[in-house]
C-alpha cells in the first residue's frame, strides 16, 4: 500500500498544465472552502515543496488596495497545507499549530506562495508528537518577498 496522501496521489494523476492545475485546485477548494477565498491555483505539488498562486482581485482587498495581509496569510497556509499533504505519510497526520507572520511590503499585486523544507523528516522515527516548522515566502509578480510566514505543524502517527 503507498504511503502516499489520497491529495497527493490525485496531484500525481492529474496532467501537469493548466487544466491540471485548475482541476486540482478546484478540488481542494471543494475540501477546504475557506482556501477558496484567494482563489488560489496549486502550480507545483512535490515532497518538499508546493507552490500557490492568487490573482489580486477586489474580494482580497484592504483598504488601501493592496493584497490583504490575512488574504496573504491565507495563501501562505494554503502553500503549507499543500506541501504538508505532499510530504507527511499516510501513516502520520499533521495539523498546523502555530503561524509566525512578517509582512515585509505592501503586495501591490497577485501573489504567488512557496513553501519548502530543507529537509524532509524520516517519519518512521516519529512515533509521538513532533513539531515541524513549514517556512512559506510570498511573492509578488516582481520577485520581491512580501510576506514571510513560518508554520509550525504538529506530526504524529495514526
Amino acid at each position: 500500500m503507498s504511503k502516499d496522501t489520497a491529495t497527493y496521489r490525485g496531484w500525481k494523476k492529474l496532467p501537469d498544465n493548466r487544466l491540471g492545475h485548475t482541476l486540482f485546485s478546484l478540488g481542494m477548494v471543494a475540501r477546504v472552502p475557506y482556501f477558496g477565498t484567494v482563489l488560489p491555483t496549486v502550480v507545483r505539488l512535490e515532497p518538499g515543496l508546493c507552490e500557490v498562486t492568487s490573482p489580486k482581485w477586489f474580494g482580497i482587498h484592504n483598504h488601501l488596495g493592496t493584497f490583504h495581509a490575512i488574504a496573504a496569510c491565507n495563501l501562505a497556509e494554503v502553500a503549507m497545507g499543500m506541501l504538508s499533504e505532499a510530504t507527511v505519510p499516510s501513516t502520520h497526520r499533521w495539523i498546523p499549530k502555530a503561524m509566525n507572520v512578517r509582512y515585509l511590503a505592501k503586495a501591490r499585486t497577485g501573489l504567488r506562495a512557496v513553501a519548502r523544507l530543507t529537509e524532509i523528516p524520516e517519519f518512521a522515527e516519529i512515533t509521538e508528537g513532533r513539531e515541524l516548522v513549514v517556512p512559506v515566502s510570498v511573492f509578488d509578480r516582481a520577485g520581491l518577498e512580501v510576506v514571510h510566514a513560518d508554520i509550525t505543524t504538529w506530526i504524529t502517527p495514526k
